[in-house]
């Protein structure tokens, strides 16, 4: 065993046994932080897969090697982040990971609330909070307009993209390309108006993205119009705001709404902001 034989020595050795401590505890770190970025490429290859993936798929989807795919998910099959979909060894996302979404939503849907209640008083008219998932939107929050003629949907419905006036802000987000990917090139035909073809929406979309505004123009639904906004949480979530009016008065009243809505939007991204 070799000896330290003087104060030198040993202040040197001290040195190096610090440096080796720093840089191994720099070491575990950055090793948790890949088994972090792991775990959540996980979960993003699981999202929308209701039959869930096999560990050979995801391993296929995220790049890693089928071995650390399997000990990654049974860690997180600890958490209930995931869990089994099928007899087979096919995983999806579990209810832990379900339940913090749901707290999420129920947050923003708080702290919106004010600002579609402000909207609904000066147009006077229903105004719709909604939340993009996979090709279509969920109806999370809604407060009715004071006319008498009115439009009314129901919290928890679901709507398609390409032919709502919320969905269509959405969609202009995206490019040409990840349009086509996510809602393909032909629709169902919902009325005379619906567009039900790629090239029309997408030149539509154009639109939308240099004035910020998307309309429906009856094309869920016969006699009523809508205008939306899109916008994006600090947790990426994709939602939008619209305000569905009964045709018969939706062209006297649209430039005021497109001008609220779009003030509103810059209101709430500007909270947002704040909070990310």
């Amino acid at each position: 065993m070799h000896k330290i034989r003087n104060g030198h020595t040993w202040s040197a050795f001290k040195k190096m046994s610090s440096t080796l401590e720093v840089e191994s505890s720099s070491v575990s770190e950055k090793s948790q932080v890949q088994v972090i970025a792991r775990a959540a490429a996980i979960m993003r290859a699981l999202e929308n897969e209701s039959a869930g993936l096999s560990l050979g798929q995801i391993a296929q989807r995220v790049g890693l090697a089928r071995s650390t795919v399997q000990r990654i998910v049974a860690a997180l099959e600890v958490e209930k982040l995931v869990v089994a979909a099928s007899p087979n060894g096919r995983v999806r996302l579990g209810p832990a990971l379900l339940r913090l979404a749901g707290s999420v939503r129920a947050k923003v849907v708080g702290l919106l609330h004010p600002y579609l209640e402000r909207l609904s008083r000066e147009l006077h008219e229903t105004v719709d909070l909604s939340i993009i998932e996979g090709d279509q939107l969920i109806f999370v929050d809604q407060v009715v307009g004071s006319q008498r003629l009115r439009t009314v949907s129901a919290v928890g419905e679901t709507f398609p993209l390409y032919c709502t006036a919320n969905g269509k802000a959405f969609l202009a987000q995206l490019d040409n390309a990840s349009v086509e990917r996510l809602i393909g090139r032909n629709y169902a035909s919902r009325t005379p108006y619906t567009l039900t073809r790629l090239e029309p929406l997408l030149s539509e979309l154009q639109q939308v993205r240099t004035n910020g505004v998307a309309l429906d123009r009856e094309e869920h639904t016969l006699g009523i119009c809508a205008a939306g906004v899109a916008l994006v949480d600090p947790q990426d979530n994709h939602l939008a705001i619209s305000v569905p009016v009964p045709a018969q008065r939706f062209n006297a009243i649209s430039g005021e709404i497109f001008d609220k809505l779009l003030a509103t939007k810059t209101e709430i991204e500007q909270q947002f902001s704040q909070i990310a």
